[in-house]
């Protein structure tokens, strides 16, 4: 009606403004009737007012965009609407609205966006990043063949009991010397993903497995970066300027150049009929599937397994890694953790996952670690497959979701107190485990995080297996910075910390 109103009014000018400047002036009017027929109506999320072109991205903090949007859900609600350039997108937080997004309307929000970066990633591919059919098809691949090869069962158990005791050993070598726990770390959380997709493991002084978990690293953080979310609005510009995104797309062929190396060992050795791994199962189920559209082919293949890594070992990593820090932060609980683990398993054998049930403050510390470190702040983001509404708003066809965990994470109402590292907000009066449907760091619904199972294995042995063998404490007179790296996932700043024996 605006653009109508304005055509008529430029149709009885007199000729002499038929000018630049007339012109000028006409496609501003254009612009200006079109920005304003796109704004919010009154149906649509609350949210700040956008600006013409750049929307709300002067709002959110180049350093700390997770803070910038909790500070939206705090003003506007838990479902708010936010503007990213010319993309008008939907901050959903609360569990309330989770569970109404992704388990009661799980139809209308069950598929992810496109992005440009995605695009030149992995073209849609993968287990995270791909839609319909094909990723139903590979999700379902995956768990199973997850559980073929022992998720949630006892060789798998074993695997990571023997990796514990490498990694064990690797602390053991510094001596109680301050030292920086992450390589390490991330050697042995990757190698548990290594065994199930590759069939083995790899050294802790293996340079090339260094350099590839590096460039997996890059890959994963780049859509957190500056130049991430640049190159999202404008690719064919960034595709010309350098920045993270260039290294990081480089970072990109040399990890698919390593699986496709381990693919090509496979293709020579494997026995049919007896599968080892991941990959061995894959290239049996694209022989099987040559006409099938369920995507079955090994650059699929690739793409699937660097988001094997992406899950599983980032994350858990991370989590290990806020764990140390907390536990040389508060002794006392490191205390009571060790004289739990002395009472239920005492030195002289491993961990194993039956322990947990009688060692409800051990896990209780364990969630809480999940808790308050919130590693992953965002779930991958959603698109609305038809129009549909949340919590009573409007949300249109085609309007993406960034569905936030921090919020639900550290609600008020649902832990005493959301802003301490407190292990009491899992147990009840008499010191038994609470489980409590609101915790949710996996996300819920048909894509929650497939390495869920296996993450809360890992979490769980490799945590007593360290506070079993060891005492965590900071350097000699020196603090602990407990502040977090931003990211897709959220680490702890590099850190020195000494590991006694016990």
């Amino acid at each position: 009606m605006a653009q109508a109103t304005v055509l008529d009014a430029l149709y009885y000018l007199p000729l002499q403004w038929i000018d630049t400047q007339g012109i000028l002036l006409f496609l501003s009017a254009l612009l200006l009737a079109k920005y304003l027929s796109k704004l919010p109506q009154k149906e649509l999320p609350p949210g700040p007012f956008p600006l013409p072109f750049i929307g709300n991205l002067l709002s959110i903090s180049v350093e700390d965009p997770v803070s910038s949007m909790a500070r939206v859900v705090d003003t506007y609600g838990n479902v708010a609407r936010l503007d990213l350039g010319l993309k008008r997108c939907l901050i959903l937080s609360g569990y309330k609205g989770f569970k109404e997004a992704f388990i009661e309307k799980a139809d209308a929000f069950p598929d992810r966006p496109a992005f440009p970066l995605n695009d030149r990633l992995c073209k849609g591919l993968g287990l995270i990043f791909s839609s319909g059919h094909v990723w139903r098809q590979q999700r379902r691949f995956a768990l199973s063949t997850l559980k073929y090869f022992g998720v949630g069962k006892k060789t798998l158990e074993n695997s990571i009991l023997e990796e514990s005791q490498f990694l064990s050993d690797a602390f053991q070598a510094e001596q109680g010397s301050p030292f920086d726990p992450q390589c390490v770390m991330n050697n042995a959380v990757a190698n548990i993903v290594c065994t199930l997709v590759f069939g083995h493991r790899f050294e802790y002084d293996d340079e090339h497995f260094h350099r590839m978990l590096k460039c997996a690293e890059e890959i994963i953080q780049l859509p957190a970066t500056f130049s991430g979310r640049m190159y999202n609005e404008y690719p064919t510009l960034m595709s010309f300027l350098p920045g993270k995104h260039q290294s990081a797309f480089s970072s990109s062929k040399k990890v698919k150049a390593f699986i496709r190396e381990e693919v090509k060992k496979h293709k020579e050795d494997r026995n049919p009929s007896s599968p080892r791994d991941y990959i061995d199962c894959y290239l049996e189920e694209i022989e099987k599937n040559k006409d099938d559209a369920a995507g079955f082919t090994e650059e699929n293949l690739l793409c699937c397994v660097v988001d094997l890594f992406a899950a599983g070992t980032e994350t858990t990593s991370n989590t290990l890694r806020w764990a140390l820090l907390y536990m040389a932060k508060y002794p006392e609980i490191q205390e009571k953790v060790q004289a739990e683990i002395e009472r239920v398993i005492g030195q002289s054998r491993q961990p194993t996952m039956e322990d947990r049930a009688d060692m409800p403050y051990t896990y209780a510390v364990v969630h809480e670690i999940q808790r308050f470190a919130n590693i992953v702040p965002f779930a991958p983001p959603r698109v609305s497959s038809k129009d549909t509404t949340l919590a009573g708003y409007h949300v249109p066809k085609g309007m993406m979701v960034l569905p936030m965990l921090q919020q639900i994470l550290h609600d008020k109402d649902e832990y005493a107190t959301p802003d301490q590292f407190n292990p009491e907000h899992f147990l009840d009066e008499n010191g038994k485990f609470v489980k409590k449907e609101t915790f949710i760091p996996f996300s819920i619904g048909k894509r929650m995080c497939p390495g869920e199972q296996l993450a809360r294995m890992e979490l769980f042995l490799f945590f007593t297996s360290l506070l079993q063998r060891f005492t965590f404490c900071p350097p000699k007179g020196q603090g602990l910075n407990l502040k977090t790296q931003v990211g897709i996932t959220c680490g702890p700043k590099p850190f020195k910390i000494r590991a006694l024996p016990r």
